[in-house]
């Protein structure tokens, strides 16, 4: 697992610069099955699960990950699925927090995709 899961979030301002494409791409070689969106600034991955209660399982844990680092993404929730969207909003772009998370959320299922 990646060192980024032993790192904890930290605020950002609005004076702070988002990550640039190429920071972007060497995150994402550190967390598997996620995905960038550079025209709307976000990373996504959506975890698979065999029903409705595991979904909403994870969605829990998932919740508690985002309460402990004050970072919050976009849920989408469906039966069997969860889409998860990160972004840090005060500089409308990535940074470091959002692989952060997505790298805590991978941990948590076992880096499955």
């Amino acid at each position: 697992m990646t060192e980024l899961v032993k790192r904890s979030c930290r605020p950002y301002n609005k004076d702070e610069s988002a990550l640039t494409a190429a920071q972007v791409a060497a995150y994402l070689q550190k967390i598997d099955g996620w995905s960038h969106d550079p025209s709307q600034e976000t990373i996504s991955r959506v975890f698979k699960f065999e029903n409705y209660y595991q979904t909403m399982a994870f969605v829990n844990a998932l919740a508690w990950i985002a309460h402990r680092e004050d970072h919050h993404p976009d849920i989408e929730v469906g039966y069997k699925t969860c889409k998860v969207t990160f972004t840090t909003h005060s500089v409308n772009g990535l940074t470091e927090n959002d692989f952060i998370c997505a790298a805590k959320l991978n941990q948590l299922l076992g880096d499955r995709s």
